[in-house]
């Protein structure tokens, strides 16, 4: 069964890394989006009630961040992705680091060669 991994990424400085150790693992390509957390975003507002509260509570040093996903074609590349990026990033439950979680793919309309990915 075909899955989507996807990845946010908060510390976008290993990326690239990140991207290579994909490739080594079989992944032929990815979208990446930038982005930015709803802690984030109400902790830059003008002042409101949330933001002041949120300043103390999220690490404002990384205030943007990186989605990348990626149609993995069955469980053993899935499987060498989810481990390509957990070799770089390490352990995914200390703050900060990022999450990482897969979506079941029913269809995929609009791609005809299977070498091109997303």
């Amino acid at each position: 069964m075909k899955n989507v991994l996807f990845l946010i990424l908060n510390e976008t400085n290993k990326l690239n890394e990140i991207l290579e150790n994909l490739v080594k693992s079989g992944v032929r390509g990815a979208t990446i989006i930038d982005s930015q957390g709803m802690g984030s975003a109400l902790s830059t507002g003008d002042g409101q009630l949330f933001g002041g509260l949120l300043r103390f509570a999220i690490d404002n040093n990384r205030p943007y961040n990186k989605v990348v996903f990626t149609v993995c074609d069955d469980e053993e590349t899935l499987d060498k992705a989810i481990k390509a990026i957990q070799e770089i990033l390490g352990d995914m439950t200390k703050p900060g680091v990022g999450l990482m979680f897969t979506v079941p793919v029913g269809r995929i309309i609009g791609i005809t060669d299977p070498s091109h990915r997303l």
